[in-house]
């Protein structure tokens, strides 16, 4: 159906459903939403009903937004809503959604800015039309989220345009003839590294994550060029599962050769995908490499983010809808499940999961309405790949610590700066206040402490526990007086050179550049320093060499290459990692409902995804298939 006859059968739908004493003064689309406007927005609020009738009329996603013409300019509403909100509700920041018609104020007392049974709330929204809504704010200021919000701000109405683009593309005629269903597989198929697929049908196309590969001399981006992927300008909406460079890192470049179509992510991915890819132009600039892609593609793309949360079913092409569900493997990430045609197929990508309640996180959903192909993840898919359990990995990080700095050496702890960087941070506090290990400084290098305001920012993708710890008791382990953060190459040139122990997370987590090396190149001459590594380190990196017995570390200086032999303690701790081992791996499959009919096999290592599947096989009995990168399987 044309968009055109959509709205105006919208209209009759809208007719026939709500009363006729509420003023309905426009309907039109916003990207995947049917936004329809009224000035009577809280007889809308008083029945919920309309609102779920409405949605199964139109078999849309449906948001109920103020006529902009009952909203107040946003200075005076600004005005009036300090006015109204009492002084000790300590409002911090206020940012207006012309999209939404919400008004999000951000206050330090909560309770109070609400008022009882939503008094104070019910006068903000009578006053300046706008919907209010009052947000916690963060026990850490974010830069990142402050600069998104601003430029949001900025674009609104040039936004707010190019979403009804998207809305009149979702809902173009279908083409007719033969459906079908197909994947194409096009990055981090036997391998872990620029994990990338495209989902097409007759009608739409849809590439799911555009990763990079840090392993050093082979190729490191997905296959782009691969003609079903061409034209760029072809495809209809990308769908982002999390923030990880291995799955976002090569994004902005689709910017940079015309893409223009929506990203579909939640709102955390969004913000920490930005601050890696900044980072990712940085390290590459500090290495003496052309990044692919300039700041100004990463703002392309934060422009055409679409957030969605947990559960909320949207239309991303003319067959093709998608939910995301929570993967807990780091802040916001999700596994994509996407329904194809009027039930002609439907294919869940896991991205990476955690099958297990970690510090951060709720274990991944395993449910999910109908199923019949899974693309999942295998990077600890191997018949030995078995992690110990989190408290196990906290036992095993305490015995470490502990005998390093008996030593009065040095701890090094490589780590991403999304995941595993906070978890560290909360067991080294844990260990600390229970005095179980020495009190030393805590440096936290790289992009640590920006990514963990981020998290802050986001407490609802949080688990209950933390959430609890955090904003109900005011015990917050990310502000413990132990971390100090480095914020200058000075600052980290004299911890490197300070004699006095201490403990050191730094960025990047495969020794595959960032601030980590610089601290690595001084240290590791020394017996009575200590490196632990607390992820996965990918074939081919430095990591791994390290990790496997290499001897001497090789690096340039002042035009020379200058070589150190490599005596500190090299440790593991795994139990860490955000994802799943083969146990969990393997309880995942078991309690899948409902059960698919075939799993393809990614994110792994080869001889890891075949052993993988080969145990799937013989104890499901399900079609497992673990592809090569350009394959294409035909689904239905």
């Amino acid at each position: 159906m044309a968009s055109d006859e959509f709205i105006d059968r919208a209209k009759k739908i809208v007719k026939e459903i709500v009363p006729l004493e509420i003023s309905i003064t426009g309907i039109e689309f916003e990207g995947p939403v049917v936004v329809i406007y009224t000035q009577n927005l809280e007889a809308f609020a008083a029945n919920n009903d309309i609102v779920r009738r409405l949605a199964q009329g139109l078999r849309r996603r449906v948001a109920i937004r103020p006529d902009p013409k009952i909203l107040a300019d946003t200075e005076r509403a600004e005005t009036e809503i300090k006015h109204i909100i009492p002084p000790e509700a300590e409002i911090t920041d206020i940012w207006f959604d012309q999209e939404t018609g919400e008004v999000s104020i951000e206050v330090m007392s909560p309770g109070v800015a609400i008022g009882p049974k939503g008094k104070v709330l019910n006068e903000i929204k009578a006053t300046i039309g706008w919907a209010p809504k009052i947000v916690r704010t963060p026990p850490i200021p974010s830069k990142t989220v402050g600069e998104i919000r601003g430029y949001l701000k900025m674009i609104s109405e040039e936004r707010k345009n190019w979403l009804k683009k998207v809305g009149r593309k979702i809902n173009r005629d279908r083409i007719s003839g033969e459906v079908y269903a197909r994947a194409s597989l096009l990055g981090g198929f036997r391998e872990v590294g620029r994990s990338a697929s495209l989902i097409s049908t007759k009608d739409s196309k849809v590439l799911v994550d555009c990763g990079v590969k840090f392993a050093s001399g082979e190729d490191d981006t997905p296959f782009l060029s691969a003609p079903e992927v061409l034209p760029i300008d072809s495809l209809d909406a990308i769908v982002i599962t999390h923030a990880h460079l291995d799955h976002s890192g090569i994004l902005p470049v689709l910017y940079k050769y015309g893409y223009d179509g929506p990203v579909y992510c939640t709102a955390p991915t969004r913000d920490l995908m930005s601050l890696l890819q900044l980072d990712y132009i940085k390290v590459a600039f500090g290495e003496g490499r052309k990044s692919p892609y300039e700041s100004t593609h990463i703002r392309d793309t934060v422009k055409h983010c679409i957030p969605l949360p947990y559960g909320n079913t949207t239309d991303i092409a003319p067959d093709m809808r998608l939910t995301l569900h929570n993967a807990g493997h780091i802040l916001g990430s999700a596994m994509a499940h996407f329904h194809i045609g009027d039930g002609l197929h439907n294919i869940a990508i896991t991205g990476d999961i955690k099958y297990e309640k970690t510090w951060l996180f709720n274990p991944c959903t395993d449910k999910f309405p109908r199923l019949e192909t899974l693309i999942m993840e295998s990077t600890y898919g191997g018949h030995g790949d078995y992690q110990p359990s989190r408290r196990e990995a906290a036992q095993g990080l305490k015995e470490i610590i502990s005998s390093a700095l008996a030593t009065k050496g040095h701890v090094l702890i490589p780590v991403f700066a999304v995941g595993r960087s906070q978890e560290v941070m909360m067991v080294i506090q844990q260990l600390t206040a229970t005095k179980e290990i020495p009190e030393v400084p805590v440096y936290l290098d790289g992009m640590i402490m920006e990514a963990t305001a981020i998290h802050t920012a986001y407490p609802e993708y949080l688990n209950s526990h933390l959430r609890n710890q955090i904003f109900q008791k005011g015990e917050n382990p990310f502000l413990a007086e132990i971390f100090k953060r480095v914020e200058t190459g000075k600052n980290r040139e004299e911890i490197v050179h300070n004699p006095d122990s201490c403990i050191v997370l730094a960025t990047a987590g495969m020794l595959n550049g960032g601030p980590v090396m610089e601290y690595f190149k001084e240290w590791c001459g020394d017996a009575n320093n200590t490196i632990i590594f607390v992820g996965f380190q990918a074939e081919g990196t430095m990591g791994r060499r390290v990790q496997r017995g290499m001897k001497e570390l090789q690096f340039s200086h002042d035009g020379k290459t200058i070589s150190v032999p490599i005596k500190m303690r090299i440790e593991t701790v795994d139990g860490f990692s955000g994802h799943s081992d083969r146990r969990q791996l393997m309880n995942f499959v078991h309690n899948l409902h409902p059960r698919p009919e075939r799993i393809i096999i990614g994110h792994g290592e080869e001889s890891k995804s075949l052993e993988f599947a080969s145990a799937v096989y013989k104890k499901f009995n399900i079609e497992s298939r673990v592809p090569f990168n350009l394959e294409t399987i035909r689904m239905k």
